[in-house]
């Protein structure tokens, strides 16, 4: 029989005409499954999974909304990962079998975690969070017991977490980013996207979910911003609201809404899905549901609006990320919510994609859209969702889930031309039915993708060699470590001195022919021969032909990166 998958395909040039292999791609007619779904792989290897503990899923309906993994944060060997019944937190000291150490429910969805020192934030959007944690919801539309903003958690003792503050906000959280400033030694900053209702003024003062021109006041058109107290972190406070949506004296200054497609109405913009802080760079990126805004953050408390954009073919600005040098910003389009099937052969590969800007000072220009170049099935729910960089160097490749369309590996280092390298995806959650499942998010930490698997569980996956990427390029990204990482929370990525960023750099100039072959294979053994030699005879052998390299750049078909290269032999030679 030709399963459902595999009969769309006929009629897959309607939008995705650009694939002219889809028929050959091997994800086309998995079988599906709970825990023994068929699975396709390409230029990647599953290393380790974990499943999801029965605490963290109903058995009677696999896509309950109460019991989605969500985001993932990570400290050390552990990933913290977000449910909307609580959180897990995954020992990766193996990573071929990451261990569950501990699952703790604490019901009021989505659960998104950051993690800083022994401090956990979680958020709560839905009005079944309760205070203390506690099952059962708050049955009062108005009830001192509810509990919708950022939970705050002491893990010191990780086995036995302890809620030592409890942020309220008027409409919950539904994301939060951590802003931690340099030049703040005694604070960092919660930045709060609530997405939901705004409760009653007589649960929470001052909440207001009236309209601008009925209340100035509104909880619309706006974000929350929590100050946490380092030294009292049971302190921490919302200390402002910042209008970041007004134009004048408008406060409802950006996109109005309206219709867009058959079914799907594009969002005015009063509130913020995602904010992606990049403050090496001293900026932020907001996905505002009918708008991409950049912030400027460099005083985390104020924020002031600095660009901003739309886009005909967006129904839900939903998360950002920023290239490594900033000059590029890649936004997701969650169209239908993500419990929507929108990777079928009828919908458009400009809708529910990734839309790619560059930034030149505060302007931002289209480039180019990015959809997961393969047809899923009506009973997969697929859309573009969060990721973060592959530390590649001189390169923007971003690991990406798509829900139930899995995990994509995109290289947009040309903004106009972004291609897809590698991928790892199952077949439906269910094949006779639409459950919520796949990947929420994959992430690359410390030399690994993880990908947080809505319905199954914890996804490890390794990047492999293929004719998109070399080892040497592998070894350099893996080069990059860090002790915490909060996805939202963009580290500017410096590549310490090794001999595979050198020959990583001399890969990509073979790949793209930026510098003769004669040179390159010259370049190649006095590298190996450097290599070779200790003490000073290796410093004086690199600091020789770093200094040759650097007559190799004018002229070079790609100077830019021959210079990079010359860079990465001389920071070598002084090690």
């Amino acid at each position: 029989m030709i399963s459902r998958k595999r009969a769309s395909i006929a009629a897959a040039c309607i939008a995705f005409c650009a694939l002219p292999a889809a028929a050959q791609d091997p994800r086309i007619g998995l079988g599906g499954g709970f825990q023994n779904a068929q699975s396709a792989i390409r230029n990647l290897e599953l290393v380790g999974h974990g499943d999801k503990p029965e605490s963290m899923y109903d058995a009677q309906n696999l896509g309950d909304f109460g019991f989605l993994n969500s985001d993932l944060a990570f400290q050390g060997n552990t990933v913290f990962q977000g449910n909307f019944n609580g959180m897990q937190f995954w020992d990766i000291s193996d990573v071929s079998k990451p261990t569950l150490k501990l699952a703790f429910p604490c019901p009021g969805g989505q659960g998104d975690p950051s993690i800083y020192g022994h401090l956990l934030f979680m958020s709560v959007e839905e009005p079944r969070g309760r205070i203390d944690c506690g099952p059962g919801g708050v049955q009062d539309s108005v009830s001192k017991d509810r509990f919708r903003g950022v939970r705050i958690f002491d893990i010191s003792d990780m086995a036995h977490p302890k809620q030592i503050a409890a942020v309220q906000t008027c409409r919950g959280s539904h994301t939060h980013t951590l802003a931690v400033d340099p030049k703040d030694k005694a604070n960092i900053y919660v930045y709060v996207s609530g997405t939901s209702f705004v409760r009653s003024p007589n649960e929470l003062a001052s909440c207001s979910g009236r309209k601008p021109e009925e209340d100035p006041n509104t909880s619309l058109f706006r974000i929350d911003i929590i100050q946490v107290p380092l030294a009292h972190p049971e302190r921490a406070k919302v200390i402002a609201s910042p209008r970041i949506f007004k134009t004048g004296s408008n406060i409802n200054g950006l996109y109005q809404g309206g219709a867009h497609g058959d079914t799907t109405i594009k969002n005015v913009t009063n509130q913020c899905h995602d904010i992606t802080i990049y403050m090496a760079m001293g900026i932020a990126a907001g996905a505002c549901s009918g708008n991409g805004i950049i912030l400027d953050v460099r005083n985390p408390s104020k924020p002031v609006r600095i660009s901003e954009v739309s886009d005909p073919n967006f129904a839900y600005w939903h998360s950002a990320t920023f290239s490594n040098d900033a000059k590029k910003v890649l936004y997701t389009d969650e169209w239908g919510g993500g419990t929507q099937p929108r990777c079928r052969s009828t919908d458009r590969t400009d809708w529910g994609a990734d839309a790619i800007f560059t930034r030149n000072g505060r302007k931002l220009t289209f480039a180019s859209y990015y959809k997961l170049p393969v047809v899923q099935t009506a009973e997969e729910n697929c859309v573009a969702h969060n990721g973060s960089l592959v530390p590649v160097p001189g390169r923007d490749i971003m690991a990406q889930g798509w829900y139930q369309g899995g995990v994509s590996v995109v290289d947009f280092t040309d903004a106009t031309h972004p291609k897809e390298i590698a991928f790892f995806d199952r077949g439906p959650l269910d094949p006779t039915k639409m459950l919520i499942g796949g990947s929420w998010a994959a992430y690359w930490y410390n030399g690994h993708i993880f990908s947080s698997e809505i319905g199954r569980g914890l996804d490890i996956l390794d990047l492999k060699p293929s004719e998109f990427l070399t080892q040497n390029e592998i070894d350099a990204a893996k080069s990059i470590t860090w002790t915490e990482l909060n996805p939202q929370a963009q580290t500017k990525l410096v590549w310490p001195a090794t001999f595979s960023l050198a020959r990583a750099y001399l890969d990509q100039l073979g790949r793209n022919d930026g510098l003769k072959a004669d040179r390159r294979e010259a370049i190649a053994a006095a590298i190996t021969d450097a290599e070779s030699k200790s003490g000073g005879a290796r410093r004086s052998a690199l600091a020789k032909l770093a200094s040759a390299i650097n007559k190799d750049v004018k002229g070079a078909g790609d100077s830019a990166r021959v210079q990079l290269l010359a860079n990465a032999v001389r920071d070598l030679s002084k090690k």
